[in-house]
């Protein structure tokens, strides 16, 4: 029988007329030199069009066929003796009515597992079995280890990684994903990095060791990105966000010592500051961002030299930093003697009816208050790990020690497919794409989420992001609901993670960029609200 969601319609190996001109990232779409529709021109965009759509359901259709084929093929491995060939890739694919490439996954899949040995020229062989995982020794002596370093800590480094790992760990089959923190597969330009990684492969010297800081033509790409008069030589390019963020708390604030944050705020970067043995002290913040006047205050009470904060759409809340608000919060640091981090995770996940946006806050400063950290990865691929720090005087020399000390340097041919990647045309297109199909997204939660849930309370609707943030009500318990709406099949994000002190209420997070789309936003909120039903009785 053939595999479910495949076949002659649904498998890559089957031709389907694409045009060789559309945009790796968005698609084809009209071009007005084509006519009218009806016309011999128009009938044939409609064409491309749909033959464009075939592609996508095909490529999505690729890789459920891969894990339906290798789950069939280990079923039947034991009809083979040690060492026994496998049928030829040409016997499966007629078999199974699937594609070579499809085939050729499949075994891949099964030989990283150490099913069977794959050989050039010669097919698969089942392999030898493994050998049995030794005894576990005896580990409990670690915990007096670990806890004696804590002992002379004056704040202990233990890594609570759970608010990360929400965003991080893959559902269950069936499971809508209202706790992503990346774009759904359908939303990354997965052609254009595709193509953009190929060209970067044939660059010259592309497999060279980069310069320490990175390449540069990105950092000059990012400098600009910035603005301000920044200059490439004021930027370091980071493996992602993440890496920055630890970078720059390292290299600001020594073990021991407060570090101001926005409350609530993201969770990885709370796990960051605590992993590096700093204090997290929140700052409350409202619909216009930081409060300046709880900001100066937090300062002149702890004698922090660190702020860190998102002023772009900010996780969780989607807030913005409001105009009079940007000058108030670098003065005070100023003042203070302290560092601003401007997180600028969002500024490219822009909705569609934003408005011009503001300069980031490194742009208007001078005197170097502000480091800078922004990345490619979220308007992409969350294997796109590339970003940027910038900053200005003598902290530069400490974030470039740290960070080679750290990581030598980021991967030289992720750094050229990222130069390609945002040289392409593609790349604006892509941008477009994206912003409107997040505010599409986003108008469809929050429209859902009025219909069903109208006893949550949304204090604020983004136009950034990727997610919505929702106050439970006192009479809805946030630890009782995530198991719950679980078991009712849709994964939400608990916000008590968010907060480094008690929260003042129970949230959760929905995020409406890692879903299939639509009619999967509507079906994850009602299955939410029969979860609250269930819970409350």
């Amino acid at each position: 029988m053939p595999l479910r969601g495949t076949g002659a319609a649904a498998d890559p190996g089957v031709g389907l007329l694409v045009d060789p001109t559309a945009d790796p990232a968005t698609g084809p779409t009209a071009d007005p030199a084509c006519g009218p529709v009806g016309d011999p021109a128009g009938a044939l965009v409609t064409a491309i069009v749909l033959d464009w759509v075939a592609l996508s359901c095909a490529l999505m259709s690729e890789r459920s066929s891969v894990t339906e084929l290798a789950k069939s093929l280990k079923a039947e491995l034991n009809r083979y003796s040690i060492g026994e060939k496998l049928p030829s890739s040409r016997a499966l694919v007629e078999r199974y009515h699937v594609s070579p490439v499809t085939v050729t996954r499949a075994l891949a899949q099964l030989a990283a597992e150490g099913l069977v040995v794959t050989r050039p020229g010669a097919g698969a062989y089942r392999a030898e079995p493994r050998v049995a995982a030794p005894a576990i020794g005896d580990t409990s002596w670690q915990q007096l280890a670990l806890s004696a370093d804590g002992a002379t800590e004056l704040v202990p480094r233990a890594v609570d990684a759970s608010g990360v790992l929400v965003t991080l760990s893959a559902p269950q089959p069936g499971v809508i994903e209202f706790n992503g923190g990346y774009l759904h597969p359908s939303l990354q330009p997965e052609r254009a990095l595709a193509a953009a990684l190929a060209r970067a492969g044939r660059r010259p010297g592309a497999w060279g060791r980069p310069p320490t800081d990175g390449l540069p033509e990105l950092r000059e790409w990012f400098a600009r990105a910035i603005g301000g008069g920044v200059t490439a030589a004021e930027v370091l390019i980071t493996a992602g966000g993440q890496p920055a963020l630890t970078t720059a708390l390292r290299a600001l604030a020594p073990p021991g010592t407060p570090v101001l944050v926005e409350s609530p705020t993201y969770p990885g970067m709370l796990a960051v500051a605590r992993a590096a043995g700093l204090r997290p002290v929140p700052v409350p913040n409202d619909a216009d961002g930081v409060r300046p006047e709880l900001l100066e205050a937090a300062f002149r009470a702890t004698g922090a030299r660190v702020f860190v904060c998102q002023p772009l759409f900010q996780n969780p809340t989607g807030a913005a930093l409001a105009p009079e608000r940007r000058a108030a919060v670098v003065r005070i640091a100023r003042a203070a003697g302290a560092f601003v981090v401007e997180d600028d995770f969002a500024r490219r996940l822009v909705h569609e009816d934003a408005g011009p946006l503001p300069a980031t806050l490194a742009a208007d400063d001078p005197d170097g208050v502000v480091v800078h950290v922004c990345s490619l990865t979220k308007p992409t691929s969350p294997s796109l790990r590339v970003g940027a720090l910038a900053a200005r005087g003598p902290v530069l020399e400490r974030l470039r020690a740290i960070q080679v000390v750290d990581s030598f340097f980021v991967a030289r041919p992720l750094q050229e497919a990222a130069l390609e990647l945002v040289g392409a045309p593609a790349w604006n297109r892509h941008l477009r794409s994206v912003a409107a199909e997040l505010k599409s997204r986003r108008s469809t939660m929050t429209g859902a989420v009025a219909r069903h849930l109208p006893e949550l309370a949304l204090p604020h609707v983004p136009s950034g992001g990727y997610h919505l943030w929702l106050r439970l009500p006192d009479t809805l318990p946030e630890a009782a609901l995530v198991p719950t709406a679980l078991r009712h099949g849709v994964a939400v994000a608990p916000g008590r993670p968010y907060f480094c002190a008690e929260p003042p209420a129970g949230h959760i997070r929905l995020s409406f960029a890692g879903v299939a789309g639509p009619t999967e936003i509507v079906e994850g909120v009602r299955r939410l609200r029969t979860a609250i039903d269930a819970l409350l009785g």
